[in-house]
């Protein structure tokens, strides 16, 4: 078996092993109470995100929560020098606009082939779960297929080539719906400028509002996604 196919394997093991572990008896409720708390404590945890060999990935730092109406009135935009996120109360999902990006929001009517890559840690077991920023993926990133109507935005990844490290972990096509939340706020265009900057997000993503394995054993996952328009 080729090495990269084991890596993958691998992946797919940790998914399964997790899911078991998470059918434990606990009632649903016991769940969400669980992940509520998880939540609770990442946000003041000062996170440092490690990779296998301890080198720092992203350091999350103490968040501080703001409000979506305080958001607004900041230009839809997040100070990242006080670390703010803010959180939508309604899919309950905290967002950092790290950097708003290059090129214009994606207008309604309109479909873009974009390019993420991204690093997910979960919040429960407080490790890193998966990741397509390392070098394995710079040839088959992950690749949305993101149309917008009316506001309401809709995503499937790409399976072409086999498709990136979301759809061969966790074999869904489907965006998690925590993912679409920056699309309202953030531009997407191509670095074509040496100050040009794509954007750049971090999330943390309840179950409801995360990926199938997310949902199914009600575990909260925090991202951080590089966006860019795909070269046609």
């Amino acid at each position: 078996m080729h090495r990269h196919t084991h890596i993958i394997y691998a992946a797919v093991l940790l998914v399964a092993a997790m899911a078991a572990a998470c059918s434990s008896g606990e009632t649903y409720a016991e769940q969400k109470d669980k992940e509520r708390n998880a939540i609770s404590a990442f946000l003041g945890r000062d996170v440092a995100i490690l990779d296998a060999e301890g080198d720092t990935v992203v350091r999350v730092g103490h968040i501080n929560v703001i409000s979506e109406q305080q958001f607004l009135s900041q230009d839809s935009m997040t100070d990242v020098s006080r670390n703010e996120y803010v959180l939508f109360g309604n899919s309950g999902v905290y967002m950092q606009i790290v950097r708003r990006g290059t090129g214009e929001k994606l207008a309604s009517g309109q479909s873009k082939r974009i390019i993420a890559r991204y690093v997910e840690f979960n919040i429960l077991r407080d490790s890193i779960q998966s990741r397509s920023d390392a070098l394995y993926y710079h040839t088959s990133p992950d690749i949305l297929e993101v149309s917008n109507t009316y506001g309401t935005f809709t995503a499937s990844f790409s399976t072409d080539n086999g498709g990136g490290a979301m759809y061969r972990i966790y074999r869904q096509t489907e965006v998690p719906s925590g993912w679409l939340v920056p699309f309202s706020y953030i531009k997407i265009g191509r670095q074509l400028e040496a100050d040009d900057h794509i954007a750049k997000v971090r999330l943390i993503v309840p179950h409801s509002s995360g990926h199938n394995e997310a949902r199914q054993n009600v575990y909260p996952c925090f991202y951080e996604i590089l966006f860019q328009e795909m070269r046609e």
